[in-house]
């Protein structure tokens, strides 16, 4: 009986499996938007009411794509810390954001899915928090390690921002300097807005020698957060 069950639940993981990488292929071919569990089901020769047993609706399965690429993601920049570990913030801070371009331009339609436009008719739910928060976690982690160490040189705050900053404080790093962590939050929109505005084509004839630009850049909102070398 165990046995049975064995096999049925290996079953299950590889059709899933199929299933998610069938998908991919029509991101890559048609966008988020033109996802269909229909396509996806006659290319891998089932009858839709099959795949409807995995994935009961497009957002299901477009969920689970959300999922994997975050996790996909964050596991490069998770690996890519844990080689600098014992480095110095700013040097750590350099190989998450270096990891993070890195795996956009080795998955660009999996990247365009979490980073790009939003897809018609979809809210992401709530389930796909944890897998997204895995980079600006690592971030977050870099930062306080310096705080603590007294390396942090925090930037000014402006007093309007003062009732959002402890806010955002108390929200996602608490113990963290609020002008810390305003900076923080903007860094990680403009960490990704480099890395969009490579990988969607914005810096064509505008930046050529994109690896050393993207250092440069990260290196400078490191010291806007408070980092230094």
């Amino acid at each position: 009986m165990n046995t049975a069950k064995g096999a049925r639940a290996r079953a299950r993981t590889e059709i899933t499996a199929a299933i998610k990488e069938a998908a991919r292929g029509q991101l890559a071919a048609e966008g988020a938007a033109k996802l269909s569990l229909r396509a996806v089901a006659r290319e891998l020769g089932m009858v839709s009411s099959a795949l409807y047993r995995y994935f009961p609706s497009r957002d299901e399965l477009l969920t689970a794509l959300i999922i994997d690429a975050y996790d996909s993601l964050g596991a490069a920049a998770e690996k890519a810390h844990h080689a600098v570990a014992d480095a110095a913030p700013i040097e750590r801070w350099t190989a998450v954001c270096v990891a993070v371009r890195a795996w956009a331009l080795a998955h660009p339609h999996e990247y365009a899915l979490i980073y790009g436009s939003p897809v018609p008719g979809y809210t992401a739910p709530q389930t796909t928090v944890p897998a997204a928060a895995r980079v600006g976690l690592l971030l977050i982690g870099i930062v306080r390690d310096a705080h603590e160490e007294g390396r942090l040189t925090g930037p000014e705050l402006p007093a309007e921002l003062g009732r959002e900053a402890e806010r955002m404080t108390a929200d996602l790093a608490p113990g963290l300097p609020p002008e810390a962590v305003t900076a923080l939050v903007a860094a990680w929109a403009q960490l990704y807005g480099l890395v969009g505005f490579e990988l969607f084509g914005q810096f064509h004839r505008v930046v050529e020698d994109r690896e050393p630009f993207f250092r440069h850049a990260v290196v400078r909102l490191a010291r806007g957060v408070g980092l230094e070398p």
